[in-house]
């Protein structure tokens, strides 16, 4: 019912500070209210259906309100809903780290509740590795400009977003910027692997004189989220692999967004065959049901805290660290990923819609439309001030929702979208265009 909408409206205006918000907008820009989901779809209270083009918030895989998701839960909640993780331990946490384990390569999982909580984990661990292994001066941190890596102030301090990060200056410690991999910047005639290498050489120069401040270079694998959906060539991450070995710097792969099957592989450094010291997982580690984060390193950085001296561990930790119903989602979601063969599916699905899609990316007012496991993007090159507020307007009317950054439309829909409901979205999109939304 269209009232009970606008109660819901009006009650989390004066009760909700919604995230990544100006309020002051919601005077005039519409907060959806959500009375249910199903699969891709979410439904307001008036039984209006719109398509869950960004996974909300990048994090739900298989679908609004899943049955085995839902199961699974049940059956967990049953047993154990929670248990201190200092001191105590329990099944769904040490089968969710010895999974990740063989997925990733590393070992020895340490848990949170975000993404911003794994990035402050990762940074930490590897200042106090340099510290406990005798190499003090090795402090600074490296990330790629336009990055972005979470609204904590460490994850602020290496977040090149100054949207986020510019009001919090003073309390940001300092670190290094090094030239975008993104494709987008190369120039004309220059290919995305010629790119990717000359943004390589920048990393090397800072090296050559910083290596010795340094702590690690963070990098978002394959693709910079927040920075418009920057795809870059996997040559960079390889290059980047082999320079941290050369001049000692861990190598942080922040896999939050692009994990789980985001980019077409499982984590996206499997397209460049390596394995960071680091990698930082969440968003869709619970399928979209509960925050979770981990953090997991190489067997050489943990033994670096294993000591008698209590002051040499990592004394981090947060309440619902390891938390056994979050645990039990996400091996629920890597069980989804075996049973239905998810990645091979998607691969599919992307194949069946990419004449739909280059339909799409022919529109003139279209540039560098680019798409990377089930992900698409494109820029609208005559966008105006705005144009994100309009279009997530105009798409909610038609039964969308995307959230655009800029003049950056990019679609990131959950797993179980269907070939047909792509289409739609691309359908709705090209429509859009030839009207002048703009």
């Amino acid at each position: 019912m269209q009232q009970a909408n606008e109660d819901w409206l009006a009650r989390s205006r004066q009760a909700v500070w919604h995230p990544c918000t100006q309020m002051k907008r919601h005077e005039s820009l519409p907060i959806v209210p959500v009375a249910r989901g199903e699969g891709a779809w979410l439904i307001d209270f008036a039984g209006r259906r719109f398509l869950d083009g960004v996974s909300s918030w990048w994090v739900n895989l298989f679908g609004h309100a899943n049955p085995r998701m839902n199961a699974a839960l049940l059956e967990q909640m049953n047993t154990l809903e929670h248990v201190i993780l200092a001191g105590f331990t329990h099944r769904p946490v040490v089968e969710l780290s010895e999974q990740l384990g063989e997925l990733t390569g590393l070992g020895h999982a340490f848990y949170g509740s975000d993404g911003a909580s794994a990035t402050e984990i990762a940074l930490k661990m590897s200042f106090q590795y340099w510290q406990n292994s005798g190499q003090p001066a090795k402090t600074g941190f490296v990330s790629l400009q336009n990055s972005y890596h979470g609204e904590t102030l460490g994850a602020l301090s290496v977040t090149d977003v100054p949207l986020f990060s510019a009001t919090y200056a003073p309390l940001l410690r300092q670190t290094e910027r090094v030239m975008s991999p993104d494709w987008r910047l190369a120039e004309p005639g220059e290919s995305a692997e010629a790119y990717a290498l000359r943004a390589a050489a920048a990393l090397e120069t800072l090296f050559k004189v910083k290596a010795g401040e340094l702590a690690a270079f963070i990098i978002e694998p394959l693709c910079q989220g927040a920075a418009g959906m920057a795809m870059y060539h996997p040559v960079y991450l390889q290059r980047a692999r082999a320079l941290c070995d050369e001049y000692g710097v861990h190598l942080i792969a922040d896999e939050i967004a692009m994990g789980f099957g985001r980019t077409g592989t499982l984590f996206a450094c499997e397209q460049a065959g390596i394995h960071a010291d680091f990698i930082c997982l969440s968003k869709g580690i619970t399928g979209g049901y509960l925050p979770l984060s981990a953090v997991l390193t190489t067997d050489a950085i943990y033994a670096a805290f294993y000591h008698d001296d209590v002051t040499r561990g990592f004394l981090h930790s947060h309440s619902y660290t390891g938390n056994a119903l979050a645990c039990r989602a996400a091996l629920e979601v890597l069980r989804i990923f075996r049973d239905d063969d998810v990645l091979a599916h998607n691969h599919s699905k992307a194949a069946a819609v990419a004449a739909d899609f280059a339909r799409l990316a022919a529109h003139p007012r279209v540039a560098h439309a680019r798409q990377l496991g089930m992900i698409w993007a494109f820029e609208v090159i005559d966008a105006a001030p705005g144009f994100a507020s309009r279009l997530f307007e105009a798409a909610l009317t038609r039964g969308v929702l995307l959230r655009p950054v800029n003049n950056t439309v990019y679609l990131m829909p959950p797993y179980v979208v269907t070939i047909a409901e792509l289409q739609q979205v691309f359908a709705t999109l090209q429509a859009l265009l030839d009207e002048g939304l703009r």
